[in-house]
């Protein structure tokens, strides 16, 4: 469990705090700076020694409270594991099935993956197509309203 029952930092910490609570009061007399030193020390460590104090507890409590380590049982010639939370066994055949049927579905998911990424690159190209459809015709229209003014400013002579 350790010295102090794993409580060294938060009684180093409070060793400090009470050292610079005791000599704040001889200190603050030789300059402002010190008493604004001690103004901003003094809390922050005492409050630091809550943090490691509470956080010692929470960590107490939960390796007290923890569930133990999943059991590992050789039975024969094929090995099981034993869970202490449902109680059920898998045989290593089990797993490596499991493990083959994932890695089967994950390549299928690439698979498609890649296809929706080469369709999704195809649209990109037919938007692009497009725009360019667009601004061509745009420019066959501006360039018509050019032709139709320049008539017109003929015809006004």
């Amino acid at each position: 469990m350790g010295y102090l029952g794993n409580h060294l930092a938060t009684v180093v910490c409070a060793v400090f705090a009470a050292v610079l609570t005791g000599l704040w009061p001889y200190f603050v007399d030789f300059a402002p700076i010190l008493h604004f030193v001690f103004i901003m020390a003094v809390p922050i460590m005492w409050f630091l020694v809550a943090v490691c104090w509470i956080s010692q507890k929470s960590a107490d409590y939960m390796h007290k409270h923890a569930p133990a380590h999943s059991e590992k049982k050789s039975l024969s010639n094929t090995q099981t594991i034993q869970t202490t939370t449902s109680g059920s066994q898998v045989s290593l055949s089990e797993i490596k099935q499991i493990q083959n049927d994932l890695s089967a579905e994950l390549n299928d998911l690439k698979e498609s993956v890649k296809l929706k990424d080469s369709e999704i690159e195809r649209l990109n190209q037919e938007i692009s197509n497009l725009q360019t459809l667009v601004q061509i015709e745009s420019l066959k229209t501006e360039l018509a309203n050019l032709k139709m003014l320049a008539s017109q400013r003929k015809t006004k002579k």
